[in-house]
């Protein structure tokens, strides 16, 4: 059967569903989908096999199949369905229809809006024609409809759930991304993998391509023997391109050289072709995955050939071209044989790093960076230009590009016309620019390059070069004739070939962007171009370029957050999406987001381009989805100005009464026009009708009132949406309003008609029925009142309704007095004839009173209503009470209020209280004082006649104030009592003060309460009461009395202040509280009054003042004033401070701050305070606002510690004392737990200054409390007297120095002799002291720090043993009884073991020995420790800052690479005269020694030969490594790739040994490669962060060293670090201060005026060559140990008196010799007085074998030895102790009986004892090697990218090598770095400085040197009595250092990496600071000697090597054989 119409076009609406669904790829919810082509838009019915149930379709023209409407959400499209299908199922219920119709289900059913069609329906002949045109009916809902769509709704298969568009891999890393043509599939590069995917990103087909065996140092094999290193190897690509033409997939790895393979297009699955044995001419990719490799697969006649364009990477790859021409077919695929190559002199000269390939028609384009060659060191950037005919690069010519202001080029894209590019830019690229070039001027300056070059030998019109032959090939710019470009447009064989440009394309930047881009891809759509650019964090922008303007529109993350866009940014051929490729994922990103904005208003705001609004589909689209967008206003689009969306401009009628249809017009400017069988239709709501369109006016019909919702609750209309429809598309929305009349009135009770009639609607009045109504309504017979907007009608209006105007009388209504209201009214006409009775209503507060009331009509249509008369009691008494009234007539028939009416009723009683009150009464209330009973204000009529008062009482005065006034008068005071008068006459001259009239204020005059007067002049101690005498009655008078007193200023303090203000000024004087309005005045400036002011004492607080300068201060008492002349206030300039220290505290506060400036005792209280940011906890117990309100006579408070501020902060303070003008004394506050200091600052009066600016810079630092432990767990701490406590803690001195802490024990004081960061030692007393509170037997040791009070517990003193007290017989006695006991016991003991007896008898010896023993150490240790406490004195004000004697650059490099080589490590090439024919080919065969060196396999080849030669020995090994770093100095790059080269393969030979003990020496060339390359990276490191600290440790050290004895025979010293060089003896000694002169005066008399005296500090011990160092080191402070003269070239003079001159040696003829010892003269021994005055003169002749044995020279920075104790004769030298073992020979008796005393002393003590003295070193040194250690370990500045780069290349190695230990890895950094290069600098010094290094100095160096050792290791550090005193020295620090190492590494590896392309700029910086070409050429001749000596193995090394056979390089190294040693070749 026929279809109905309303049937159709159901099933047009579920079409148009299937299609959203289908456009949200939900194709599953239709289920014809398979056909839904063939039958869009077609009258054709639907194959059976492709729809559920046989129906057929019928489409108008209006149905558009090209756009996508707006995607709905799965569950708003499972409903929709289901609402279409009820619509089916309605329609087939109703039956057949002739005419089409709209659908709308009953209201409790979802209505469905079904939209008419576009146009007559054509249905098949099987149907019947209809296509009449239909109205809109109703449809009833079919009882059949549930069940029929539960069967449709069955038969639809459900909706899948929406699919992202994304693929991800697990564990897979994506490279590369490429796109089919056509078919559009996607193809995806990835380590190991080949991914095909579908356009919608379905995996369709997977390719394995890795890992595989491989080595990148081995070319292709087949057999693993071939490459002994290869392991299995990831396989990244590194090329992935498409051929179209042979329908190839062509994909490179970087495996096997890089050699590309061929799969089919459509199933990446099958390999066609890879080369099973590739020749190096197939090695097309980088075989690096750091090194881009870009391609182009371009068409040439007849084959299809590949571009490809690579950067330097790896061994092997010097020989393979940067750009190269490839064949894609034939014999050999990927094969450059024949084809064109970008031939390269040296590519590691040029760096090409390649960015993006793309090709037009003519042309192909290469974008990369570069360097010049060597004079070029900078980077730039290029882009190339070949034909794409071109096959031998003929045409090849480069230009540079400059994108202005910005750096190198990170990415590009070739747009039509244009080639986009994107530079890094800002600090360390971390920003980007875009920037856009034309490719008309591109090609212009390419062409212009090339013209230059062909025709004018590359010179410009100007002379200068602007295009050369670049690359370094022999070809050169040429002459050619004019028209060769245009004859030769892609070159040819004769012309130049490569071309550079010199002179850059410039452009501006479009546009910058706060990330680094890494992709670009465009887009021209529509005549715009949009640009998507790719940053390194994930984020897409999408930028509008809009000619010279661009900006970013829209910005989306893509990839995971931090992961970088590929530069494979792909539009699909469609232009709709694009494919973003990162490193874990593949997105399809569509290009527009249009259909994500709802409304044409977010369409037009997103301003994409891209998109508009199409009006007739409702939808924001690209102008090709809108059918229409080329007829006028049917598309808008958001960057035209005229675009705006459509609305409704106007309605006529704006509204619409709802309870009739009728017609509304709409006015919609710029309308689409339809087609003829379109048309428009209006939406009111649910309902539609349809629209007749004439122009821009629309006329619709509105709905019938049943189809309307009701009106809101309290409104009398209700607001549809009324929207202007086409189709199911709202083309202008607006609201409109249908209003209900009969609503009106009842809105506002008061005023119904008036209400009515003034409403917005057209509302009239039925006034006798009391209805509202619209249109001409009102019954037959009844009078209407029309409304305001009728015109032409005379009752119209509110005027004209019946009305109550107002009052007739009384307005006023006395409470409990009858009164009789009356009302007028108007307008009562329209009831004549109608009788009814009237009321009126009055409100009263809980109550509505009914009163009867009466009609009286007067003249016209005015009339009079009176109320029944009655009294009226409110329930509360009020002064005064409006109560609303109103009328009503018959039943409730209200007339209308003109405006709101009330009566007032009031009462008298209240608000009167007093006589004065009520006769002051307003008079018409009629209010009288009543004496009647109980005195009151009472209606006149209510009081009896006798009680009326007409006169008041007397007045009464309760209080005044002040009681005190100035004689001058003119004082306001105030009076307050009642019965003051009724009006402010009464009190006019009624007033009086002690006597004198006083002059009321009428404005201040309260009646009957208060009188405010001016006093009036009397003289002082004028006194008495206050008098009020209202006229008629008597005075009142005040029991209080007022006194004139005469207020007398006498003197202030302070009597100056800072000109800023703030001072707290104290004026004293008498009187001084008179008045209540005192102010005070310095100056002209206000000072504010601190409350309260006392009769004696006034305070105030200073303003500002413009300047300093003096000011009167006066005081000003009401109208009288007073001044203190004498003694003005005298402002002072601001107070400067300008230094605070120290600059930390403790939280606990109480720390000593010493404030420093100018002025500071003008300050009256200085405080110190701090602002604190407290959790909201610590705010809830904080300190309240302080209350500065002080009491008279009460002493000053002192402000509060802390005070709670606005806003939450805390402040917390602390006053300073003032010790003088330059100086202050402050405490440092105390700061709350859990508070944040945000602001320390000092408050001197009104001038605060932040800590930061009085320190200099410094922040004030707050450190957490320290922590101490008690002395004792269990009872009180047991003390010795003598000794010395320690007591443990933590961050003991981060807050407080040792000077700060008290320490007592009781009442006694515990000396502090030294503070750590963990320990406290102080020196009790010597006495018992007494317990402090008395409350403890014992003494409580206490630690007071600041304002930090420790208790730590008691201590008790262990007693010494006291003498006996027995007397003498009874200890006789007592004696003779144990010595008879003692014998019974032994007796009995011997009897029973004999032994035992014995054995008890020894050890008893042996305890008194020990005890004896202990009692020595004991004493000689406290004295050691006493000298440790004194001598702990801060070096760093002794240590002055005369600079750091740095070794340059070449010195320090040669002492490194040549350690132990002296100051000339090379030996000059050319020596002997007869050199000279031989120099030149010398020269030039070490010139191509050196350019055989860049060949990476010839160097290679060469390490690995001569390190396999037997004997070449590890010191051949080091010398060779160190010449290769010489020779390879100037391309570090190179030499970094070799080393990393090298230490590959040394890992792979470890791992599978003991890979921890790679790199643990220096066995190999590698290690030695290193230690020079770390040395050469980390030379500017040590100059500017490590020297300084290391130069500080060696001061300390030798200053510490020289402050006591020096053995100059044995070398051991007082003070060291290492125990085997510690002097284990007691030497009295003695510091000198000699006066050393210096100077052109120095040679005359003593006295000369014009010789300087340097004081030189040395010991009386010193021999005379100690003393000469020691002054040469005074006299020569600052200048470098090798710029000074030797201490051997001078001699020591004593000049004494005015003659006296005496030469002092350390032997002469004076040198004491006993017993074949000779002992060396010393200051002491010349008996040198302190003072005394020396001069250094040169030395004239051999002062005898000690000089002999001591002169040598010092200039290479090398230890002097010690002093030999042999000499002739058997005569032994010594200076302080002889040496232990003597000749025996000379054993010979001492005579001396004290020297035998003094040795026996020494044989018994124990040599421990004076280790004490190793400790006291450490400590003085603790500072600074702390400062060393931290400056080598610290990561708070940048660390050097050498050291990055190496730890990461390291973690690269374990990773490569599967090594997951992690102990093997500190191991492997700890090798490399610190012990490798670190530990050597702290041992050897003299490397980087020039200085002497003393073999004291190199002792303590080497201690400290071995604590860093023991701090990288990993394994745990444990120390036992048998440890050595080294490790036992540093065994509390070292547990620190190792987290300092751990902590180090682990910032390191979490620090971002240093990329390839940064370590090259790196080095390539450090490459030009050694260009001495004579060394370069040494070290290449002593390389060619180790050569020479190995040069048949290494010639037979070459020659097995098939790639060497290749390059020859054997052939290579003949000739140079032959050139250097002048040899004929047999080549």
């Amino acid at each position: 059967m026929p279809a109905s119409p309303g049937v159709r076009l159901c099933w047009r609406l579920c079409w148009r569903l299937c299609w959203r669904a289908w456009d949200t790829e939900q194709l599953w919810a239709c289920p014809w989908r398979a056909h839904m082509h063939s039958y869009a838009g077609s009258g054709l019915s639907l194959p059976a096999s492709s729809v559920p149930f046989s129906v057929a379709l019928g489409l108008g023209s209006g149905g558009g199949w090209s756009e996508s409407p707006p995607r709905p959400t799965g569950s708003a499209l499972l409903a929709s369905l289901s609402l279409c299908l009820s619509c089916l199922v309605t329609e087939a219920a109703a039956g057949a229809v002739g005419q089409g119709l709209l659908l709308m289900a009953p209201r409790r059913e979802a209505a469905i809006r079904l939209l008419p069609p576009a146009g007559p329906w054509e249905l098949p002949p099987a149907w019947g024609p209809n296509g009449s045109k239909w109205a809109p009916v109703m449809a009833p809902w079919s009882p059949f409809g549930p069940h029929l769509l539960l069967v449709l709704l069955l038969l639809c298969p459900p909706l899948p759930p929406t699919q992202a568009h994304r693929f991800s891999a697990l564990n897979t890393t994506f490279n590369h991304l490429a796109l089919a043509p056509g078919r559009g599939t996607v193809y995806v590069g990835a380590v190991n993998r080949l991914f095909q995917l579908s356009p919608e990103l379905q995996l369709e087909a997977v390719a394995v391509t890795g890992p595989i065996f491989d080595s990148p140092d081995c070319v292709p094999f087949r057999d693993p023997a071939e490459c002994p290193q290869a392991q299995l190897t990831d396989n990244a690509n590194q090329l992935l391109l498409v051929s179209s033409r042979a329908r190839e997939l062509v994909a490179c790895g970087q495996v096997r050289q890089g050699v590309c393979e061929k799969r089919r297009l459509e199933d990446v699955s099958q390999l066609l072709y890879q080369a099973e044995d590739p020749g190096d001419g197939q090695f097309v990719a980088a075989n690096a995955p750091g090194v881009a490799t870009v391609g182009l697969v371009v068409p040439a006649p007849g084959r299809d050939l590949l571009l490809v364009a690579r950067g330097l990477a790896g061994k092997l790859s010097g020989g393979v071209p940067p750009l190269t021409v490839r064949q894609l077919a034939g014999p050999q695929p990927f094969s450059s044989e024949g084809l064109g190559r970008l031939v390269v002199g040296d590519l590691s000269d040029y760096n090409n790093s390649y960015v993006a390939a793309f090709a037009n028609a003519r042309s192909a384009y290469f974008v990369f960076r570069r360097r010049g060659a060597r004079a070029q060191a900078e980077y730039r950037s290029y882009v190339a230009r070949v034909c794409l005919g071109d096959a031998n690069l003929y045409s090849y010519v480069e230009v540079p590009l400059h994108c202005h202001g910005q750096g190198l080029i990170q990415a590009a894209f070739l747009a039509p016309g244009t080639l986009l590019g994107a530079f890094a830019t800002g600090p360390k690229g971390t920003q980007a620019a875009l920037c856009a070039f034309p490719l008309a001027e591109l090609d212009g300056s390419m062409e212009q390059a090339r013209r230059l070059c062909y025709t004018a030998g590359g010179r410009g019109p100007s002379g200068t070069e602007e295009a050369t032959v670049e690359y370094g090939v022999t070809s050169r710019c040429v002459t050619l004739p004019p028209d060769s470009p245009e004859s030769y447009p892609c070159g040819d064989e004769h012309t130049p070939s490569p071309i550079a440009g010199r002179q850059p394309l410039e452009a501006r930047p479009l546009l910058q962007l706060g990330q680094p881009i890494s992709a670009i891809a465009a887009l021209q759509a529509d005549g715009h171009m949009v640009a998507f650019l790719g940053d390194t964090q994930g984020q897409l922008h999408k930028v509008f370029l809009n000619g010279s303007q661009s900006q970013v529109y829209h910005s989306q993350q893509v990839g995971p957050p931090g992961s970088a866009i590929s530069p494979d940014l792909l539009v699909d051929n469609s232009s709709s999406h694009l494919y973003v490729l990162t490193a874990q994922q593949v997105d399809r990103v569509p290009v527009a987001a249009c259909p994500q904005f709802p409304d044409c208003t977010s369409c037009l705001q997103a301003r994409d381009p891209l998109c508009g609004w199409c009006i007739l589909q409702g939808r924001c689209t690209r102008k090709g989805q809108c059918a229409r967008a080329a007829q006028p206003n049917q598309w808008l689009w958001s960057y035209e100005e005229d675009s705006r969306c459509l609305r409704v401009q106007s309605l006529l009628p704006a509204h619409h009464p709802r309870q009739e249809q009728g017609q509304v017009t709409l006015s919609v400017p710029r309308l689409p026009t339809l087609a003829m069988d379109e048309y428009f239709h209006c939406a009111f709501g649910d309902y539609d009708s349809l629209a007749q369109v004439e122009g821009p006016h629309v006329a619709c019909v509105t709905p019938p009132h049943d189809q309307l919702p009701l009106n809101p609750p309290g409104t009398d209309h209700v607001t549809l949406s009324l929207a202007l429809m086409f189709e199911d598309v709202a083309i202008a929305v607006t609201n409109f309003s249908f209003y209900d009349c009969s609503a009106v009135h009842a809105l506002e009770v008061a005023a119904p008609c008036r209400a009515c009639v003034s409403s917005l609607w057209r509302c009239h009045w039925c006034p006798q029925s009391s209805r509202c109504v619209y249109g001409e309504h009102c019954p037959e017979g009844e009078r209407t009142i029309y409304s305001t907007q009728e015109v032409d009608v005379q009752m119209r209006g509110p005027g004209v309704c019946p009305q109550v105007e107002g009052l007739a009388g009384p307005l006023l209504v006395p409470v409990g007095w009858e009164s009789r209201l009356a009302l007028r009214v108007r307008n009562l006409q329209h009831f004549r004839g109608l009788p009814a009775s009237y009321h009126c209503w009055l409100e009263l507060p809980g109550e509505l009173q009914r009163l009867p009331a009466s009609l009286e009509e007067t003249a016209g249509d005015a009339g009079l209503v009176y109320c029944q008369a009655q009294q009226f009691h409110p329930p509360m008494a009020q002064r005064e009470l409006p109560v609303p009234i109103y009328v009503t007539r018959g039943e409730g028939q209200r007339l209308d209020n003109a405006r709101p009416l009330h009566v007032t009723l009031y009462d008298c009683a209240v608000g009167h209280p007093d006589c004065s009150h009520c006769q002051a009464a307003n008079g018409s209330l009629g209010c009288l004082w009543c004496s009647h009973g109980q005195p009151a204000c009472l209606y006149g009529p209510l009081c009896p006649p006798g009680a009326v008062e007409l006169l008041c009482p007397t007045p009464t005065i309760d209080m005044i104030e002040p009681l005190t006034g100035p004689p001058e008068g003119g004082l306001a005071l105030t009076i307050l009592g009642s019965n003051l008068g009724r009006d402010f006459a009464d009190v006019q001259d009624a007033v009086s003060v002690a006597g004198q009239p006083c002059n009321p204020d009428p404005a201040l005059y309260r009646t009957s309460a208060r009188i405010v007067c001016v006093t009036s002049p009397a003289p002082k101690g004028t006194t008495g009461p206050i008098q009020v005498a209202i006229k008629s009655r008597p005075p009142g008078i005040s029991i209080q009395h007022f006194t004139y007193q005469d207020p007398i200023l006498l003197s202030l303090s302070p009597q100056r202040g800072p000109q800023a203000g703030g001072t707290q000024l104290t004026i004293h004087g008498q009187h001084l509280q008179t008045g209540g309005n005192i102010s005070a005045f310095v100056g002209s400036q206000s000072c504010p009054i601190q409350e309260p002011v006392c009769p004696e004492a006034i305070v105030c607080h200073t303003m500002p003042q413009a300047g300093p300068g003096e000011a009167v201060v006066r005081v000003v008492f009401g109208q009288a004033q007073r001044t203190l002349g004498a003694s003005p206030f005298r402002y002072t300039a601001n107070p400067q401070l300008t230094a605070a220290e120290p600059s930390v505290s403790f939280r606990g506060g109480g720390r000593l701050i010493r404030v420093r400036g100018q002025d500071l005792d003008v300050v009256r209280q200085p405080l110190l305070s701090v602002w604190l940011e407290t959790a909201a906890e610590a705010q809830a117990t904080g300190a309240q606002p302080q209350d500065l309100r002080r009491g008279c006579g009460a002493p000053a408070e002192p402000p509060q510690a802390c005070v709670q501020l606005e806003g939450g902060l805390l402040q917390c303070s602390t006053v300073c004392s003032i010790n003088s003008s330059s100086l202050l004394l402050c405490r440092s506050p105390a700061v709350p737990d859990g508070a944040r200091p945000q602001r320390v600052f000092f408050s001197l009066d009104n001038v605060r200054v932040d800590f930061a600016n009085a320190s200099g810079g410094q922040d004030f630092l707050y450190q957490p409390n320290p922590r101490l432990a008690p002395l004792s767990r269990k009872g009180p701490a047991r003390l010795k007297p003598g000794n010395v406590l320690d007591v443990e803690g933590e961050g003991l001195n981060l807050g407080i120095s040792k000077e700060e802490v008290r320490v007592h024990i009781g009442d006694g004081e515990c000396l502090v002799k030294t503070l750590t960061l963990t320990h406290l030692y102080c020196e009790p007393p010597l006495r018992v002291p007494q317990a402090a509170n008395g409350s403890s037997a014992l003494p409580q040791f206490v630690v007071q720090m600041g304002n930090l009070r420790l208790a730590l517990g008691p201590v008790q003193y262990e007693a010494e043993p006291a003498p006996p007290a027995f007397p003498v017989e009874a200890q006789v006695g007592l004696g003779m009884g144990v010595a008879v006991l003692t014998a019974a016991v032994l007796l009995l003991t011997l009897m029973y073991r004999h032994k035992s007896k014995q054995a008890l008898r020894d050890y008893q010896k042996v305890l008194v020995q020990l005890e004896n023993l202990e009692i020595g150490v004991g004493d000689q240790c406290r004295k050691e420790f006493t000298d440790l406490m004194t001598e702990m004195t801060d070096l760093s004000s002794d240590l002055e800052a005369s600079g750091i004697p740095f070794l340059d650059y070449r010195t320090y490099t040669e002492r490194v690479f040549f350690p132990g080589h002296g100051s000339c490590p090379l030996q000059p090439v050319f020596e002997g005269p007869g050199e000279e024919g031989h120099r030149v080919p010398v020269r030039q065969g070490l010139t191509q020694l050196s350019n055989l060196l860049n060949s990476k396999l010839f160097l290679l080849t060469l390490i690995h030969t001569l390190e396999e030669q037997p004997s070449f020995s590890q010191r051949d090994r080091c010398h060779v490594a160190s010449l290769l770093s010489l020779a390879l100095h100037s391309k570090l790059e190179y030499l970094t790739d070799i080393m990393k080269t090298l230490l590959g393969d040394l890992a792979a030979h470890y791992v599978h040994k003991n890979p921890k003990l790679m790199l643990r020496r220096t066995e190999t060339m590698v290690e030695k490669l290193l230690t020079n390359w770390l040395s050469i990276c980390l030379y500017t490191f040590l100059r500017e962060v490590a020297g300084e600290p290391l130069y500080m440790l060696l001061r300390a050290i030798q200053y510490q060293v020289d402050k006591g004895p020096v053995d100059a025979v044995t070398g051991k010293a007082k003070r060291t670090l290492n125990d085997s060089r510690l002097l284990r003896e007691d030497m009295d000694f003695r510091p000198l201060t000699l006066m050393v002169l210096v100077g052109p005066g120095a040679g005359g008399t003593s006295g000369s005026s014009s010789a300087q005296h340097v004081p030189t500090r040395v010991l009386d011990t010193d021999t005379i060559t100690q003393v000469k160092e020691k002054v040469l080191e005074q006299v020569y402070k600052g200048t470098p140990f090798s710029q000074r003269p030797s201490v051997h070239t001078l001699d020591l003079e004593w000049r004494s008196g005015l003659a006296g001159h005496l030469t002092l040696s350390d032997e002469d003829l004076t040198s004491v010799t006993q017993n074949h010892w000779k002992r060396l003269n010393t200051l002491q021994h010349y008996k040198v007085p302190d003072g005394a005055t020396v001069r250094l003169i040169p030395q004239l002749h051999n002062g005898g074998a000690v000089s002999q044995s001591l002169a040598q020279s010092c200039s290479s920075g090398e230890n002097i030895p010690m002093l030999e104790d042999g000499e002739e004769s058997g005569v032994r030298l010594w200076h302080l102790v002889k040496g232990t073992e003597e000749p025996e020979g000379n054993k010979v008796r001492r005579s001396s009986l004290r020297e035998r005393e003094r040795e026996r002393a020494r044989a018994k003590a124990i040599p421990e004892i004076y280790l004490t003295r190793l400790l006291s070193m450490k400590g003085t040194l603790q500072k600074f090697v702390d400062d060393t250690f931290q400056a080598i370990l610290s990561v708070n500045r940048p660390v050097p990218i050498a050291v990055k780069y190496l730890f990461d290349f390291l973690d690269e190695l374990a990773e490569k090598h599967g090594i997951e230990d992690p102990e093997t890895l500190h191991i492997w950094k700890t090798n490399s770095l610190l012990l490798r290069f670190w530990v050597n600098t702290l041992k050897n010094p003299q490397l980087i400085f020039d200085i002497r290094v003393s073999d004291n100095v190199d002792a303590i160096l080497a201690v400290i040197a071995q604590t860093f050792i023991d701090s990288c290791t990993v394994s745990e550090h444990k120390v036992g009595r048998d440890s050595p005193v080294n490790k036992l020295l540093y065994a509390r620090e070292i547990p620190r250092y190792k987290q300092m190492v751990e902590r180090y590494y682990s910032d390191i590896r979490q620090s971002s990496p240093a990329s390839y392309q940064e370590m090259n700029s790196a080095l390539a910086e450090l490459s030009g600071n050694y260009t001495s070409a004579p060394h370069c050429l040494e070290a290449l001749q002593e390389l060619y000697n180790h050569i020479h000596r190995y040069y048949d193995q290494i010639i037979n090394a070459l020659e097995e090597d098939p790639v060497g056979q290749k390059m020859q390089l054997a052939c290579r190294l003949q000739q140079i054989a032959a050139l250097v040693e002048n040899k004929v070749t047999d080549l």
